[in-house]
């Protein structure tokens, strides 16, 4: 017991060291420059990004655009919008979720940069497939070899214990017994062998999965909170009222809730908001790479819209859902938070029963991107050699999982997220030159032939 404490204040205090103000610094410094660089990109391109998510797949990768996308949210819409934002808002109280919301908007432009970048310097490895990602634009594009390796280790840090494998298992664990009775060897068991069966066949079977199951969901998900937030409709004013106060003033105790400063509602609000939407994280770049694009900011705008759903529209609605029903300052937390919020709008039964899959969908299509993101910084650092290795080590994790302490599983998880990011920030900012060159050529292309067709037209 002694040791568990030992660990668990050890990963407390790097913890502390790594979401501290450099690093908040970085993510949101990062995002505000970039959208002031880009002239709000996030805001006046999000027409066209949300118009090309339908647009046919032309040029080279393995993926269509739309298939990247859900894959990449198939990693980034998990248990982070259900269990992450009602943590946030435990820990931070309601003003967290402002600081989420600010975190998404500037990580709307970091995203944008990032997965342009990674089909500009994507290449192909040994066995034909699109290899791109952070530690490709890291290595190709600043020369930075040593820094792309690093990336690639945290990478397979993040799958292996953090968003990847112990924070997944283990609301699923918690969410099938709660709901379903069903004792923890016995998901665990089951959850292995799914994962199994789908990642063992590669991106494209994953990719099929996500495109399948990552829109069911999310539609799904959201028409449940907007159920709750018609119900509860004369407490919506108030509760952006509350979300807005909070975020600039302390709040005190009240019920369950033990009180919560600013600085604690900032860091858990942009922390939560970064686990969830992985926006600066490096990790969607990898499958924007597999895209079938000739043009890196098309797949760049296509990958901003993930962030855009991800924080702006499903966190959004789980946390007005949590706070217009009154159970953040309750005695429940994490899941069993979001499922009361649920219960107050009809019977407990329904609550208890439509999160409890709604976050086992969620949190096992994370699992199945984070292999994938994994496998690929694996392949950066080893190339084939023992592949079969790191998917053996990840099928062992998702076993032992859910026998891992909560709260030790939140900690991992958001120290070895943040070591993931920095590399791959700086990597933005010291391309940054490249970005806005890269940006501002396809947008003065797009116009000249936008112009050369009404001319057509008009004559």
């Amino acid at each position: 017991m002694n040791f568990q404490l030992l660990i668990a204040d050890l990963l407390a205090n790097v913890n502390a060291i790594v979401w501290g103000p450099i690093t908040l610094c970085l993510l949101v410094g990062t995002g505000l420059y970039l959208t002031v660089r880009l002239k709000l990109i996030q805001v006046f391109r999000l027409p066209l990004a949300l118009k090309l998510l339908f647009k046919p797949a032309t040029g080279k990768g393995d993926l269509s655009s739309f298939a990247a996308l859900c894959t990449a949210l198939s990693a980034t819409i998990g248990t982070g919008n259900i269990v992450g934002v009602a943590t946030a808002i435990k820990i931070g109280g309601p003003g967290a979720l402002f600081w989420m919301w600010l975190a998404a908007f500037f990580g709307m432009a970091t995203k944008y940069a990032e997965c342009m970048l990674a089909v500009k310097y994507r290449t192909t490895d040994a066995r034909g497939r699109i290899a791109g990602g952070p530690m490709y634009y890291i290595e190709r594009g600043l020369g930075l070899g040593w820094m792309a390796k690093l990336f690639a280790v945290f990478g397979v840090g993040v799958a292996f214990f953090g968003i990847g494998t112990f924070a997944q298992v283990n609301a699923i664990s918690d969410a099938m017994s709660i709901a379903f009775h069903v004792p923890t060897w016995v998901t665990a068991l089951v959850l292995t062998v799914l994962v199994a069966a789908v990642t063992l066949g590669g991106v494209k079977r994953i990719a099929n999965v996500a495109q399948r199951l990552v829109p069911t969901m999310a539609l799904g998900y959201v028409l449940a909170c907007v159920w709750i937030l018609i119900a509860f409709s004369d407490q919506i004013l108030p509760a952006f009222g509350l979300i807005i106060e909070s975020a600039f003033t302390p709040i005190s105790a009240a019920g369950g809730f033990l009180g919560a400063t600013v600085a604690q509602a900032l860091q858990i609000g942009i922390a939560r908001g970064v686990f969830s939407n992985e926006a600066g994280l490096g990790s969607a770049p990898i499958a924007a790479a597999a895209a079938k694009t000739n043009e890196p900011v098309e797949q760049g705008l296509v990958s901003m819209t993930g962030t855009f759903f991800d924080t702006i529209i499903i966190c959004t609605m789980t946390g007005l859902v949590l706070i217009i029903t009154g159970v953040w300052s309750g005695e429940t937390a994490g899941a069993a938070m979001t499922s009361a919020a649920f219960a107050s709008g009809g019977s407990a039964l329904v609550g208890q029963y439509l999160v409890t899959v709604a976050l086992v969908c969620f949190a096992f299509t994370t699992i199945l991107g984070w292999h994938y993101y994994g496998e690929r910084c694996w392949y950066y650092l080893m190339g084939d050699r023992g592949l079969r290795l790191y998917q053996g080590l990840f099928l062992g994790l998702i076993a032992v999982g859910a026998f891992i302490q909560l709260d030790m599983i939140w900690l991992l998880a958001d120290t070895v997220n943040g070591l993931m990011a920095i590399p791959n920030l700086i990597a933005i900012i010291g391309l940054r030159h490249v970005i806005h060159a890269e940006t501002l050529r396809y947008f003065s292309k797009r116009e000249s032939s936008e112009m050369d067709r009404a001319e057509v037209v008009t004559g």
